[in-house]
């Protein structure tokens, strides 16, 4: 199991999550983050600072949400295992279903 940023972050991009991260495992796309489910450590550091309530246990995440589940794994499908977020910078890419979102609007 791992946690997963949702639909809240989507445009926002805080990042106050990154810095609370110990194992630098929150990624980050164009339009949202990305927590890698094989590097985090379910330690949860991250879902307390998160300013808009984006990140939420796998298990947890809310049912109108829940298509984040999927888009979360995606995003690493051809990324693989890094082993650290600071290694590899900003990705310039997000998982098909983020991508496809409407904007929103500041």
């Amino acid at each position: 199991m791992t946690y997963i940023i949702a639909e809240p972050c989507v445009d926002l991009l805080d990042k106050a999550c990154i810095e609370e991260c110990p194992v630098d495992c929150i990624y980050e796309g164009n339009r949202m983050l990305y927590i890698h489910p094989d590097e985090c450590v379910d330690c949860g550091a991250c879902e307390p600072v998160c300013p808009v309530e984006a990140i939420f246990y796998e298990d947890d995440v809310p049912e109108e949400w829940s298509d984040y589940t999927g888009a979360n794994y995606e995003f690493f499908e051809e990324l693989g295992s890094p082993g650290g977020a600071s290694k590899v910078g900003k990705i310039e890419k997000d998982a098909t279903f983020v991508a496809s979102r409407p904007a929103k609007s500041e």
